[in-house]
């Protein structure tokens, strides 16, 4: 697991989205006292069940790799001329 350029700005942004979309869709209500943990690991098994991401091997399943995925999957999500990607 090579670390992305802007990982930790990514890693927020995916964070950001992934809350919006948990909300839209009705799933979650995030709270100001959530950690950032409980919101990492709920977003990505979130956007994992819903197929948008594919999710890791249960020998990966822990919050490092969920960050990292999170970071790869709002890259896709990014149009090419955003800051974060540049």
């Amino acid at each position: 697991m090579s670390k992305q350029k802007n990982e930790a700005e990514l890693l927020k942004e995916a964070i950001r989205v992934g809350m919006i979309y948990a909300e839209k869709r009705g799933v979650a209500k995030f709270d100001k006292n959530d950690s950032a943990k409980e919101k990492i690991e709920y977003v990505y098994r979130l956007l994992a069940h819903d197929k948008l991401i594919q999710p890791l091997a249960k020998a990966q399943l822990d919050i490092q790799h969920m960050k990292h995925k999170l970071a790869l999957w709002i890259t896709k999500q990014l149009p090419a001329d955003h800051p974060l990607l540049k």
